[in-house]
């Protein structure tokens, strides 16, 4: 767990997402005053959703953001899983941002032609002013898993014998995702105390992995939380 790592403890999932909108939305008025653009990786799965329904009735300068993914299945681009699916419908087919500044994975095309495919777009955006991810009940993050091992050096990762359907997926590396000027997780639910008490207690889970030179933001509501962090509004 890195040193600068600061755990905030909200009420519910919807006080979770609140607060995380509003965090984006000032990290992208932020960044768009300072240059002129807003470079912003999202997390799939989803916990995020609540928070993209949130940021699709929200007013922001959107011709000035730039979308990257933090991972994506190997599915068709159409199809229900598919993460860039997901948060359009949820938030991007809502707001006018521009078609080319959105980035979707092409894991359609499978994931090493993928992950080679989506290293320049990550490349050029680097650092990112923002990366938002959640995390799964085993610790993972993006499509990181536990017990699996990449070249650190890569900015995207293609991934095989994933532990939870589907099995082949792209993800942006550790590398990559800690890459940025400021760091937001997501974690709610009572299935997520485990891995968080884990977490917290130093095990080398590929959440913890996560660390740039901002630190990292963990937002967590009660029934994640649990009693591990005293409880504050």
């Amino acid at each position: 767990m890195h040193n600068s790592t600061r755990w905030h403890v909200c009420e519910d999932a919807a006080a979770v997402a609140t607060e995380a909108a509003r965090r984006i939305l000032a990290a992208a008025e932020t960044a768009i005053a300072a240059r002129g653009v807003f470079r912003i990786v999202l997390a799939g799965g989803r916990t995020p959703l609540r928070t993209y329904r949130l940021l699709s009735r929200a007013t922001a300068d959107w011709t000035s953001w730039y979308l990257y993914f933090s991972d994506e299945r190997c599915l068709p681009p159409d199809h229900d899983g598919r993460n860039s699916r997901a948060t359009a419908l949820a938030w991007l087919d809502r707001v006018p941002i521009p078609a080319p500044n959105i980035h979707p994975i092409p894991a359609e095309l499978g994931a090493e032609a993928a992950a080679a495919a989506y290293r320049h777009p990550v490349s050029a955006a680097l650092p990112f002013d923002l990366v938002t991810l959640g995390m799964g009940e085993d610790g993972h993050t993006a499509s990181l898993f536990p017990g699996q091992v990449h070249p650190v050096a890569e900015l995207t990762h293609p991934i095989h014998g994933a532990p939870k359907p589907p099995p082949d997926r792209v993800s942006l590396s550790a590398r990559a995702l800690s890459d940025a000027c400021a760091i937001m997780i997501l974690a709610t639910g009572a299935e997520k105390k485990g891995p968080l008490a884990a977490w917290r207690a130093g095990e080398p889970l590929p959440v913890a992995g996560i660390g740039g030179t901002g630190g990292v933001d963990v937002l967590i509501d009660r029934d994640a939380n649990g009693a591990l962090i005293p409880y504050r509004l």
